[in-house]
Formats: structure tokens, sequence, C-alpha cells
């Protein structure tokens, strides 16, 4: 046996090594997930993450190849957290809700915890027609946008596991709100007026307030679009006053819950 040959034998074992380990890694995060969920506790720990990413830096400090070692661990993270995202959610995440409610804050905090895609629909659509959500009201109207909307929810019928985050007015058609549950759980967040007039009154890219940023205004608007937010919604959570990971804890409790009660 050659050298080359020897050297690609214990490459071969070393290969045998790290699949058997993430193969365990995988069944220990399954215990992990299980013994959670027996036990009332919460699922989601950042802290736990954290220190894991504490503990890599200090072991790669002095490794000349601690830029590539973090790319293959980061991998596996990424696929220990998408699996429990299988694991928890065998459907899309529908965020609805006011504007400045906390859609985005929350879909962007699911994506890092469970690397779940996320579709911002106001996003999305404003790529694909190449200008931005005011210029499509006033160039084609808010009919051509809302159409732009119910073909987007539709075409995620075609997704799963996917946190979608619908703008302000997606829900007050029906039409809508039927293709959002035929593939996911429809989540509503609120807030108060003053807390929505708090997160939006530097934005500019909100035609329906653009003229009306105060509290009045937003709460009347508010008020009118309610009973049809509250008929779309699975579960409801109130963002006031709560941190990004306490509301994002309440809705996985909310969404098992559920899921539960639908067995």
């Amino acid at each position: 046996m050659t050298r080359l040959e020897k050297l690609r034998k214990r490459l071969g074992q070393c290969d045998e090594i790290l699949l058997d380990a993430i193969l365990m890694r995988h069944h220990i995060i399954k215990d992990i997930m299980a013994y959670k969920e027996e036990n009332g506790l919460n699922i989601l720990d950042p802290e736990q993450e954290e220190r894991q990413k504490e503990w890599l830096d200090g072991r790669l400090e002095d490794e000349s190849n601690a830029s590539e070692v973090w790319d293959i661990f980061h991998a596996i993270g990424k696929a220990s957290k998408q699996m429990q995202a299988r694991k928890l959610f065998d459907y899309n995440i529908v965020l609805i809700g006011f504007m400045g409610a906390g859609k985005t804050s929350i879909s962007e905090y699911l994506k890092t915890l469970f690397a779940m895609d996320v579709i911002e629909m106001d996003q999305i659509i404003a790529e694909r027609e190449g200008m931005s959500i005011p210029d499509i009201f006033e160039v084609h109207g808010e009919q051509y946008f809302r159409d732009l909307e119910t073909n987007l929810l539709i075409e995620m019928q075609a997704r799963k596991n996917v946190v979608i985050s619908c703008g302000g007015g997606t829900p007050l058609r029906e039409c809508n709100v039927v293709e959002m549950k035929k593939n996911g759980r429809v989540v509503l967040l609120t807030a108060s007026p003053k807390t929505i007039f708090d997160r939006v009154k530097d934005s500019h890219d909100r035609p329906v307030i653009e003229n009306n940023k105060n509290v009045p205004f937003i709460a009347d608007l508010m008020e009118k679009r309610r009973a049809k937010y509250e008929a779309a919604a699975d579960i409801v959570i109130n963002t006031d006053g709560k941190s990004i990971i306490e509301v994002c804890e309440e809705l996985v409790q909310k969404l098992l819950a559920m899921d539960e009660n639908d067995k």
C-alpha cells in the first residue's frame, strides 16, 4: 500500500467517525426536544447557542484553518436547526398583523433560531416589480398590488416549513386567508396603537398611513381591521412589552398546543 493509499484510508476512517458523530448528534437533539416537551420547558434556548459559539471560538483560537472548520460547524448547526423546525412545524408559519406589529422582527428571529426560509411578501413583490410598494400603489393602484399578494400566497402552496410575513392589508381579502390556511398556521401579532406609532413614525414605505401618522388614525384603522384579522388568525400574540425571544417562545408553545389539540 502506497503512502497516498494509506492517507486516503485514514481519511475514510475520519469520515466514518464524523458520520457517526453527526448521526449521534441528531439523535441527541431529538431526545433534548422530547425532554423539553415532556417537562414543559422552553423550546428556545439562544443562550445555549451562544455558549456553543464561545466554546468553538476558544477551541479554534490558534487553528490555522479556523475559518473552514467554523463553516463546517455552522453547516452542521444549520442542519440541526432545520431538523428541529421540521419536527415542530410540518407547515408554513404565516404572520399577519397591522404594520409595525413585529412581523419582520419575529420572522427574522425565527429564521435565526430554526434556519427557516423567510418570505417577506412586500419585499418579494417590490423586487419582482422593480419598484417600491408606494410606487406600485401610485402607478398601478391598490387592486393590482392586492392581486400580486394573492398570487404570491398561491405560489407558497408549493413550499413547506417557511415563515411568511404578510403585509398589513393581506388578510383583509377572504381569498388570501383561504390560501394561507391551505398549508399554514396563521399567527396574528398585535400591539397597542401607541406602540405601532412609535415603531412606524420614521418609516416612509407604508402608503396607507403616510399622510396620517398619528395615534388616533392608527387606532381607528386598527379597529376597522380587527375583526378580519381575528377571523383569519389561528393564534393571537400581543407583542407589547415583550422581547423578541418571549414572543417567539409564546408563538412556538401556542402552535404546539394547537397541533396537540388537532391530533
